[in-house]
This record gives structure tokens, sequence and C-alpha cells, in this order.
């Protein structure tokens, strides 16, 4: 018998393989998947069933948006699509939680803020790099102590494998992945916004290009932005470039500048050093420092589960979550009128 404080949630589109951990997380945080509908993608319908057997399959997604007894959709569906999706769950009533790049374009962001604001739904974007990441957590904490002063800038490094066999046509269309910084790059300016504690920023500067796949004309490998925001600098760098030999998908690093020492973050790995991830290195008026963070716990999933039931916001602001994607694309478009 389902417990009148559960909360049920269930999946349309399972374009990309971040589904599955969002499904991982809101299960592990006590929440139910009741359904799925996977998409035209036959391939990542298929891992995805393979993934989650036990997970019911439904062949269309109104009866989703129509079951009234479920209280989020998650989607990782094509980029473009995702706005979409979002704006028709809220409409029926429900949460959403949305795998970055939750929208593709400024005009998407105007609707869902509109939608959202109109039904009083929660709209999540799913960043990852740091819902996932103890180490930038624990930074948190340490600039919230005053263990780097006043942070000035942040630079953030997302570098990933292109791993082209696996990728499907939509990735190289610019229109339906949004460009590599509206993808990419939002998670660097999500954690701007964190780790500066900024609620607002500028784009002072940003390019893309293509540089290594000539034969594929809508895709960009590389991407940049200079931010700037009442309280701190921001550089971003993005590219799929990494090579064969790392051990990890990219080599993701933040530095953090404060007045008074700096904090770096390797996230995935220590080239020829520390094995894992998650490393934390500090240093500061006493010395060099080294904290292992990969133990310790993350809480975005239980917090978004307990958002959904109380109806509050202790997981992330939700206006933070508006925030980092239409500058995230508004980097995107200043880079493109440039080029």
């Amino acid at each position: 018998m389902t417990s009148p404080n559960e909360i049920r949630f269930a999946v349309i589109g399972v374009d990309h393989g971040h589904i599955d951990g969002m499904v991982r997380g809101l299960r592990a945080a006590g929440a139910m998947c009741v359904g799925v509908f996977g998409g035209d993608d036959e391939r990542r319908c298929a891992a995805f069933a393979q993934a989650f057997p036990e997970i019911p399959n439904v062949d269309d997604p109104r009866r989703l948006y129509d079951d009234v007894s479920i209280d989020v959709i998650a989607t990782a569906a094509v980029p473009a699509d995702r706005a979409g999706i979002a704006r028709e769950a809220m409409r029926a009533g429900k949460d959403v939680l949305v795998d970055k790049p939750a929208a593709t374009t400024l005009e998407q962001m105007a609707e869902l803020r509109a939608t959202a604001h109109e039904t009083g739904r929660i709209w999540a974007a799913y960043f990852g790099e740091r819902f996932n990441s103890p180490a930038t957590i624990k930074a948190a904490e340490l600039i919230a102590d005053g263990a780097i002063g006043t942070v000035v800038q942040t630079i953030g490094l997302g570098p990933h494998r292109l791993n082209r066999a696996t990728r499907a046509p939509w990735f190289f269309e610019r229109d339906r992945y949004g460009g590599i910084i509206t993808d990419i790059a939002s998670h660097q300016v999500d954690q701007f916004l964190f780790l500066t504690g900024s609620s607002s920023a500028e784009i002072v500067a940003a390019s893309v290009g293509n540089y290594a796949n000539p034969q594929d004309p809508g895709l960009q490998d590389f991407g940049e932005a200079l931010l700037r925001s009442p309280r701190a600098h921001g550089y971003i760098r993005v590219d799929w470039y990494t090579p064969d030999g790392l051990s990890s998908w990219g080599d993701g690093r933040i530095t953090i500048l404060g007045a008074d020492g700096y904090i770096e973050l390797r996230k995935n790995v220590d080239p020829a050093g520390r094995p894992g991830g998650e490393h934390l290195f500090l240093v500061d008026k006493d010395g060099e420092h080294y904290i292992e963070c990969a133990h310790l716990p993350t809480t975005f999933f239980p917090r978004f589960v307990d958002d959904v039931r109380n109806r509050t916001e202790t997981a992330n602001p939700q206006e933070m979550y508006f925030t980092a994607m239409e500058l995230a694309i508004a980097a995107q478009l200043k880079a493109e009128a440039s080029v």
C-alpha cells in the first residue's frame, strides 16, 4: 500500500544517460518511479530498460501527465524538447526535475518562468556537477567559514570526451543541443553563482568554435565565457577534447580565488596523482592542505524530495535554476553573435 507521504515520479524522455543517475538519486531519497515513456531513441530506451527493468513502460506520455498520483516528472529528453515537457508537466500539476541544459532558448526560459509562476510548481534543473560533488559542497562550507577570505574569482573548466560512436544525431545539431555553452557550461555558470554567492551576473565576453570536428558543422567543440557579478569575476572554459588516455570522461576543475587564499577542486581525476575523484586543495596563510571529499555526503535528492513534499526550497532556490540557465543561454548567444 502506498504511503500518503510517498513521492511518486515518472520519466518522460531518456535521450541522455544522465537520467539513470537522476532515477537512482530520487529512488535513494525514497521516491517511487511508477512509469517511463522513453521516446524515439531505441538504443537509449533499451539501455534504460536494461538498467531499470522493473519500471513500467508506457506508450503515451499523456498517461503520465494525466495520472494524478504522480508528483514529479523527470526528463533527460533531447535538450530542445525539455522545456516543452516541463511546461506540460507543470500544467498537469506536477513538479519537474530536468537534466541540464533545462532549456535551449531565452524564449523557452520566459515561458518556463511564466508557467512556474502561474502553476506554483517546482521547476528544478539538474546540475549534477554541483549536486553530486561532495568537493564542491565542502568548498562552499570552507568559503562560508572564511577559509580563503572574500571570493574574488572562480575558474571553471569543463572538458569532456566526445565518445562519437555513442552519440545520437541530435548531439551534432546546434538547435537541438543548444550550443556548447548552453549545454556544458551551464554547470560552470551554476557553480559560479553558488560559490561566489551571486544572484546575478553579466556576460562580459564569450566565444565558441569548432576546431577538431570540421565534418560536423553543427557541433561546437570549444567554448569560453567571462562573467562579472557585483561580488566576483568568473572565467569558464568547456570543450570536447578529452584524450582517450585519461581515466575519466573529463578533468573537471574549479579554482576559487579568495583574498586570503585559494581552493582548487579536481572533481573527476588527479592526473598522475591520488586515485579517484573529489579532491580538494586549500592554500591559506597556514600552509597547503588536502581534503579527500569522496566519502562526504551529498544532499540534493533528499532535499528535493522533501521540497516536493513540503513545498519548500531547501535543495536549491528555484530562482537560481532560472538565473543559471538564462546566463548560460545569454553567453551562448553572445558568443555566436561575435563569430
